[in-house]
């Protein structure tokens, strides 16, 4: 079965699964092959990993705009989780992007920006393998509402795991008090979701969750997952 049709069945096989079997699946699936993609927000996939597998792959894009708790959370959670953290790193440094197209990019064409930055060093962090996983859930907004347990990447050419997109936050903050999983320290600051530092902001209680995201603009996401 090729990849694309080994996806589609996992997606109905798998809709009920709890995240840990999903990940079990994706592990004895696609063995070394297999990789998770973390924003640091947390380290939950990575203790649901560790759960299943020891030194499953971690890949962080660090695009040289991230806050020092994301660096931080980063470094703590390679220490903690039985994983292997790999920081991937864009073609150009912030320095080097500046003299090529100006400084603050991320102001004047963001969606440019998100591509030097996050899209393009995923796509060549994954080129090594055939399936990664995100921690994307359908309740964090409407264009992720529609996220499958597992799915087809047809622009990357990977199979794409979504092991909590059933989770509500309710059930996401439940299993981080019940873990003690390490969370980055700007979510309890009013960060609830966290991207580089520029594009960021402080989001009211009871604000969308995401709203603190590139703020002021029609911009919803990075592109990595839509």
């Amino acid at each position: 079965m090729d990849h694309k049709s080994l996806a589609l069945a996992a997606a109905r096989d798998l809709e009920d699964a709890t995240a840990q079997d999903v990940l079990r699946w994706a592990i004895d699936t696609f063995g070394d092959r297999f990789v998770i993609s973390s924003s640091m927000g947390d380290g939950v996939l990575a203790s649901l990993a560790a759960s299943v597998a020891s030194g499953v792959d971690v890949v962080f894009l660090d695009t040289g705009y991230h806050f020092p708790e994301t660096i931080g959370t980063r470094d703590a959670v390679a220490q903690v989780y039985d994983v292997n953290v790999r920081t991937v790193l864009p073609l150009l440094s912030v320095t080097q992007q500046d003299e090529q197209y100006g400084a603050e990019l991320w102001r004047r064409d963001p969606d440019a920006c998100c591509a030097m930055r996050k899209v393009e060093p995923l796509s060549r962090a994954l080129a090594g393998y055939d399936a990664y996983a995100s921690g994307v859930r359908r309740d964090e907004s409407p264009t992720r509402a529609g996220t499958g347990v597992v799915e087809w990447d047809d622009r990357r050419g990977k199979v794409k795991v979504n092991p909590i997109a059933r989770w509500t936050q309710a059930e996401l903050d439940a299993y981080v008090e019940a873990n003690g999983i390490l969370v980055n320290p700007l979510v309890d600051d009013g960060y609830p979701s966290i991207g580089c530092a520029p594009c960021t902001h402080r989001v009211a209680p009871g604000e969308d969750p995401r709203s603190g995201r590139w703020k002021g603009s029609q911009k919803t996401e990075c592109g990595l997952h839509a």
